[in-house]
């Protein structure tokens, strides 16, 4: 407590003076929460602490130079300098590292307890978050989750009665956050949160319960920051007297008081630990400079994938819905760590009927979730950073939007944030776009609202082959990808390789070769596109990305700098979108330039929701006798 203590003072000290970057959000008063909690727990449990997490490092044993490091952005740091003060992963003292998203560290740690359980280790996970995050819908999800799955997640709220700067008396309905808990079904555990032996005793107490009952449990311990929610906060929120009535409470000076220690001896023990703080500083000081180039930073974003080739062995006729379940019977099948998580996957056989008939094949593996979107895509990136192999399905693309937090702030940021320490081999299956009569909110093309986050691979197949074997490159490879599914795709007929057929991610297919233009297109537009081909007459070098993230640069501008022009089509609008990109990386390009003959062009959704009348629906997205239209046009001047 006092090395937390000591640590968190030298820490606001060098802030105070400029002489750290960022922000931090500062634990003092807060350490026998941390204390009473590591002592509680067997080396095999993991904690997710929050934003407020240095004192669960110095709890569960982090190096406290490597701390002041970290915060120095050396590469010395626990995270070699590119997580900071709000995420100090440390997987030597299973310590996950922690979430600056309120709430969003209790999905990841019900992924942990997961994994945890699959693997049959004995072993908790703690889902730690403060009074504010209670009242996040990812952490209702989570509880009813965990209860429903029976996952051994100690989900332990540190109640400091302030989320921000508004009190929790104000800000949450419950007299008792703790009671919360019975409406999942969960035991629910109080402690005295400045008394270090409290919390050690009703944490061995719950942790005990979990693994005799095979149940989640809730703790709620009572305690007090003394320090301001971050550098900048000068408390004008509470009152002095509210203060100076916790400080009476001082974890530190009523642990003295219980070991009856003199002053001689208190000011000895309180010297010694903050000689080792200031030892720590002056190690991470004498190193600060030594920070990590970009270029080694930037290695961090993606782990390296396995070299997967083009292949396409023996062939049958399927369809392309038909072609991913085969993928997935697959999958569960050689891989014991896989399983397809989501909405009525099981018996019902998944909203479009992909999943049909593999619960009963695989039941251990075929898990149905309640409507949990962000809870189980949450609970998806803990599991896989753990060496699990989730496939999530969501129901409809649109609701990616209620998975983005797990996968834009997590699932894709894991490995860069613990410089290496964690991955994230995860997999999220959708269905996109229209033609299915759905209306706006189950229709739309969002693959490109997911473009720019660093760390995310995102493929698009458009046909049965590519659909089943990038289905199967993608479980193969440690990082996160976002696999979409076009509706309109489902029933088509195509080849299907065998189970050593292969195609690699971030390889395009050419579906024709020409010399007049070159089209470029993916998922749904891909089928368009060839059928226009088909069409137009025109020599088209016909290229399907097949992978939009990352994109076969080299394939698409060794096309364009022989044909001289380009089309893209895409079911999707196109401010921000796939063309748009390719446009721009093309345009940086200066023998591109010269040897366009034409402007490019691209066809796109038009800037529109997609209607439910049918006419309306199919006049929205690129027809085929648009593409033929551009394609002539584009090649008028030959």
């Amino acid at each position: 407590m006092l090395r937390s203590r000591f640590f968190e003072e030298k820490v606001q000290e060098l802030f105070s003076n400029g002489l750290l970057h960022g922000t931090t959000h500062l634990n003092i008063g807060q350490e026998a929460s941390h204390t009473g909690l590591a002592l509680a727990l067997e080396d095999g449990d993991w904690i997710v602490p929050t934003h407020r997490c240095h004192g669960f490092n110095v709890a569960r044993g982090s190096s406290i130079s490597a701390m002041f490091s970290e915060l120095m952005g050396s590469r010395h740091g626990l995270c070699m300098g590119v997580g900071g003060s709000m995420h100090m992963t440390d997987v030597s003292t299973h310590d996950f590292g922690s979430s600056a998203v309120v709430g969003s560290s209790v999905a990841l740690a019900s992924g942990l307890a997961f994994a945890l359980e699959r693997s049959h280790t004995g072993s908790i996970a703690v889902a730690i978050m403060g009074d504010g995050a209670s009242s996040r819908g990812v952490v209702h999800e989570c509880m009813n989750l965990a209860s429903v799955w029976s996952l051994p997640v100690l989900f332990y709220c540190e109640n400091n009665h302030y989320g921000m700067s508004a009190s929790s008396s104000r800000m949450i309905a419950a007299g008792d956050i703790s009671s919360r808990a019975a409406g999942y079904g969960i035991k629910a555990f109080k402690a005295d949160g400045n008394d270090w032996m409290a919390v050690y005793d009703t944490v061995r107490r719950a942790r005990a319960w979990m693994l005799s009952s095979n149940e989640p449990a809730f703790v709620e311990v009572d305690t007090y920051r003394q320090c301001g929610h971050s550098k900048s906060d000068h408390c004008i929120y509470r009152s002095r007297e509210e203060e100076e009535a916790w400080k009476l409470r001082d974890p530190i000076a009523r642990e003295e008081e219980r070991l009856h220690l003199g002053k001689e001896a208190a000011r000895a023990i309180r010297d010694e630990e903050r000689r080792k703080v200031e030892e720590a500083y002056e190690e991470a000081l004498s190193t600060r400079d030594d920070v990590l180039s970009l270029e080694e930073a930037s290695s961090f974003v993606l782990a390296p994938a396995p070299d997967i080739p083009c292949r396409r062995g023996q062939c049958h006729s399927s369809t392309y819905r038909l072609a991913i379940r085969e993928a997935l019977d697959e999958i569960l099948s050689y891989d014991p760590r896989a399983t397809l998580i989501g909405e009525d996957v099981g018996l019902y056989g998944g909203c479009f009927g992909v999943t049909k008939g593999l619960a009963e094949r695989h039941p251990d593996q075929v898990l149905e979730t309640p409507v949990s979107e962000e809870a189980f895509t949450g609970l998806a990136a803990g599991a896989a950073s753990l060496g699990e192999h989730p496939i999530v399905e969501i129901m409809y693309g649109d609701f990616m939007t209620l998975a983005s937090d797990p996968l834009v702030n997590h699932a894709a940021k894991l490995r860069f944030m613990s410089a290496g320490q964690l991955s994230c081999p995860m997999v999220v299956r959708t269905p996109m776009g229209s033609g299915t009569g759905h209306g706006s909110q189950h229709t739309q093309c969002l693959e490109t609202l997911f473009l720019g986050v660093s760390g995310l691979k995102i493929v698009a197949p458009s046909d049965p082959f590519t659909a089943k074997a990038l289905l199967k490159s993608a479980v193969a490879d440690p990082n996160p990808v976002l696999f979409f599914e076009h509706k309109a795709l489902y029933d088509t007929v195509g080849e299907v390789g065998d189970s050593l057929s292969s195609w690699p991610i971030g390889k395009a297919q050419v579906l024709s070769h020409g010399d007049d233009v070159t089209l470029v297109s993916y998922s749904h537009a891909s089928l368009s596109s060839r059928k226009a081909v088909g069409e137009s007459g025109l020599s088209v070098d016909h290229i399907d990305l097949v992978s939009i993230q990352p994109l076969d640069w080299q394939t698409v501008e060794e096309s364009v700098r022989r044909t001289g022009r380009l089309l893209i089509v895409q079911d999707t609008p196109e401010a921000g979108s796939v063309g748009a990109t390719i446009v721009a990386h093309l345009m940086q390009d200066a023998s591109i330039q010269a040897a366009l003959r034409a402007p490019i062009a691209i066809l796109s959704q038009k800037d529109c929701p997609i209607p439910f009348s049918r006419p309306l629906e199919e006049a929205v997205v690129p027809t085929v006798d648009d593409i033929v239209g551009a394609l002539v046009s584009l090649t008028s001047n030959r």
